[in-house]
């Protein structure tokens, strides 16, 4: 006799699930953080104007502002990676931008050099974890085939963020002045931590809205990330030759970026004669520029992935060529007689840049390996060098151009000469650059 339960028809089959797709909307996340961070750090620049005017301050003084927020952003950088490593990059990430956009409003509150300096110090420190927790959400929650694309479309929101910026703080200050337009920018960044509290979690395999084919994906095959434990090797990233070189490189990127950061609205005022609306409007056309560049150079930065060993040298290639061409654009930027076509060549300058710099977090977050939050923070805290040597170069050399009885074009352009200098040693770091990883365990 048969055996019935032999007989019995076999379960049907169902084709197995396709991904979800948590890890895009968390691409969503990113970019709004992204765009928040660049709109509450360069309103700075459009305001700083009526800022001097109503507190009496010179160029210099102007630059020690600037300075405070770059200062407390690069000591702050390592800690706050630190941190993200021990307590995860949710816990940090949201009490961070409350932190950041607390003090965004405060700025609005200042009466005087002393307060002010203070408050955006503070600010600065705020903003200092966000991109190294941010780079560990990157290598939790993506494949290191996405993440160029992920980062360039993330860095595209912090370059809209300060395209917009400029042109939305004029209009803003005119309306309501200076001191209630910072504190309706700081209640942006406030909403966007509320709701990235309840939907993110350190690992997608804990979201809810990730399945296994989708974390199969995010991870390639390989097991989960091991947390970081024991010490940090600061003897191997004091002798690695890679690190250094990446160090270098956004030295050179941000003494170039911060110019328009934090002081091309003022040059278009005073060294050019525009109008504080044309200057807001001109300002965002050039980070729009940046905007494009970080956009097409996540798409590059993916292909380079897909070269396996030759990525490197196609990195060093890339970079250097970049670097070359945006430091050719500003000199012929300096040269232009009207402001349109001066900030057109400068749009593209930075274009160039910008192109390189999610290839260079994809290198960078390779080159930490698995202690990225401190490690990535390091790097960016090099970066601060370069951002901090800017700030005070220009209110400097502004000052002491004027009290050789220049104005103008005479003042402000000669200035030009040294970032199409820092430009060029870019190009050489480009040039340079090699990978080795800091530990033995660490992945390529």
């Amino acid at each position: 006799m048969a055996n019935p339960v032999a007989l019995a028809p076999a379960p049907p089959t169902h084709a197995a699930a396709p991904p979800t797709r948590a890890r895009l909307v968390l691409v969503g996340w990113l970019a709004a953080l992204s765009g928040v961070l660049y709109l509450d750090r360069i309103c700075m620049s459009q305001a700083a104007p009526a800022i001097q005017a109503d507190l009496g301050l010179t160029f210099t003084q102007v630059a020690y502002v600037h300075m405070a927020f770059t200062v407390a952003y690069g000591l702050f950088e390592v800690p706050s990676g630190r941190l993200g490593d021990r307590i995860g990059a949710r816990a940090v990430l949201t009490r961070i931008v409350v932190w950041w956009s607390a003090f965004t409003a405060l700025t609005g509150a200042a009466t005087g050099l002393g307060m002010l300096v203070v408050v955006r110090f503070l600010f600065g420190a705020g903003e200092a974890g966000a991109y190294p927790n941010v780079a560990r959400v990157l290598s939790r929650w993506f494949p290191a085939a996405e993440r160029g694309r992920v980062t360039g479309l993330m860095l595209t929101a912090a370059q809209l963020g300060g395209a917009v910026a400029p042109a939305l703080s004029a209009g803003l200050i005119a309306v309501v002045g200076w001191r209630w337009a910072f504190a309706a920018f700081g209640l942006v960044g406030v909403a966007w931590a509320v709701g990235f509290r309840r939907w993110f979690r350190d690992d997608p395999a804990d979201h809810p809205g990730v399945n296994a084919a989708e974390l199969r994906r995010i991870r390639g095959g390989l097991p989960a990330p091991a947390h970081p434990h024991g010490k940090i090797p600061w003897r191997a990233v004091a002798r690695s030759a890679g690190f250094w070189v990446l160090a270098g490189i956004i030295v050179c990127s941000s003494f170039n970026s911060y110019l328009y950061y934090s002081w091309f609205s003022t040059y278009l005022q005073a060294g050019r004669g525009v109008s504080k609306g044309e200057a807001g409007l001109l300002t965002s056309l050039v980070l729009l520029g940046s905007a494009v560049g970080v956009l097409a150079g996540g798409a590059v930065a993916d292909r380079f992935v897909g070269r396996g060993a030759g990525r490197v040298r196609a990195r060093r290639v890339f970079g250097a060529a970049a670097f070359t061409t945006a430091a050719a654009l500003i000199a012929a930027a300096a040269q232009a007689e009207t402001p349109l076509l001066m900030c057109a060549l400068a749009a593209l300058s930075c274009l160039a840049v910008q192109l390189t710099l999610p290839t260079w977090w994809a290198a960078a977050i390779e080159q930490s390996g698995r202690h990225v939050g401190v490690v990535f923070g390091l790097l960016n805290t090099t970066g601060i060098a370069g951002a901090v040597a800017s700030q005070w170069f220009v209110g400097a050399f502004s000052d002491a151009q004027q009290a050789r009885g220049l104005t103008g074009r005479d003042q402000w352009d000669p200035m030009f000469g040294v970032y199409v200098g820092m430009l060029l040693a870019g190009a050489v770091g480009w040039s340079l650059y090699r990978f080795r990883p800091l530990e033995p365990a660490d992945p390529a």
